[in-house]
């Protein structure tokens, strides 16, 4: 008798490689995952009638442990957490208290230079106004 190895017996139930990328599309756990199941940090976007506003749920951190960067589209927020927790011992965990560092690209219609960041309420808010020159504009078919 032949001895199989593992990869012989599979290929009888081989799967092209679009199946697989099709089936691992919707496994949670996959390699494969949507970028909004990547990102484990609370933020919100979304368009207002000025443009774009950002916000991040920063509750219990100063403006001061905070940074803010543009370079070029692309806007990043980080904050590195300070504290030491291997002294505590603790009786129930739930607050997080991690270091992130996030970073979108803008598209070109917004002005990332014309950006205003205010804290409200735990809430770090960003809002980064239409760029003027950019902005879509109704062409008139003569």
């Amino acid at each position: 008798m032949q001895k199989q190895t593992k990869m012989t017996q599979l290929q009888r139930w081989a799967m092209d490689p679009f199946d697989i990328v099709w089936k691992n599309f919707f496994d949670v756990n996959s390699n494969f995952n949507t970028i909004q199941q990547k990102i484990n940090y609370p933020v919100d976007i979304y368009e207002t009638n000025n443009g774009l506003r950002f916000e991040l749920a920063v509750v219990g951190l100063n403006k001061e442990e905070l940074d803010i960067h543009v370079d070029g589209d692309t806007l990043r927020i980080q904050h590195e957490n300070q504290l030491e927790d291997s002294e505590r011992v603790y009786l129930q965990r739930g607050i997080a208290r991690r270091s992130f560092d996030l970073a979108w690209k803008v598209a070109a219609k917004y002005n990332l230079a014309k950006l205003e960041a205010k804290m409200d309420k735990g809430l770090l808010i960003i809002d980064i106004p239409y760029s003027e020159e950019k902005a879509l504009k109704k062409v008139t078919i003569k």
